[in-house]
């Protein structure tokens, strides 16, 4: 299900939007201001957020920009002005769209549904997700339930090409094509060593995956979470 941060300070604002994000079936998280905000997005990925502009401790210009350095989603800025220069400030603060108060929550949805499929066309082939586990090509980010870890460039690699592929069988050698590539000089027991490293990185933070030896062939990730 797709989730949805709402941020504003107007209690009443949250509720009316909350409302008509879940009838049309979108998995709702709600914040009072942008330290909050900041707070659930660090232990929830969330696959958009809807800003109101002003608000206390931190303002929506301000959380956009702090969102715009952590995370790829989409931004929507709510604000009850209309001046061209608030809209300026929004867009260089990173925001992806625009919505004045009052508004038609229909329209409000539109602009949603617009807004997700064109992250979808951008990011369809740089994330991977399988249960508690997302794997971000783009920012190299690996975020198994409430914690992001980074790996190293060829460990990262080597699970992000696992992950696309699960249940498929894969040996040393097309491991070594795919990840390090045709003209690399080394020994295919990298992989080995890589794998092993995977293994007892993974092993205490999820059970959600496994990765397998094939005894004579290769490797396999498992997905547990199906």
């Amino acid at each position: 299900m797709t989730s949805i941060l709402i941020v504003d300070d107007d209690v009443n604002i949250l509720n009316l939007v909350e409302v008509h994000l879940q009838d049309a079936g979108y998995h709702v998280y709600k914040a009072n201001d942008g330290v909050e905000a900041l707070r659930i997005l660090k232990g929830i990925l969330c696959d958009l957020a809807i800003i109101d502009v002003m608000m206390p401790y931190m303002d929506g210009y301000s959380l956009t920009k702090e969102i715009r350095q952590q995370y790829d989603i989409p931004v929507i800025l709510l604000t009850a002005k209309n001046q061209i220069t608030d809209k300026e400030r929004g867009y260089d603060s990173g925001t992806d769209d625009y919505l004045v108060k009052p508004f038609e929550p229909q329209e409000l949805l539109f602009r949603i549904k617009a807004l997700l499929r064109r992250y979808d066309k951008q990011v369809e082939n740089s994330v991977v997700r399988l249960g508690d586990i997302s794997i971000n090509k783009s920012n190299y980010e690996v975020q198994i339930g409430n914690r992001t870890i980074f790996l190293p460039l060829k460990e990262f690699e080597l699970m992000y090409f696992l992950m696309s592929h699960p249940k498929q069988v894969f040996s040393r050698e097309h491991l070594i094509e795919q990840v390090w590539g045709l003209d690399f000089a080394g020994d295919d027991r990298t992989v080995d060593v890589h794998i092993k490293r995977l293994r007892e990185r993974f092993s205490d933070l999820t059970d959600t995956i496994q990765i397998k030896t094939v005894r004579g062939i290769g490797y396999l990730l498992e997905d547990k979470s199906i």
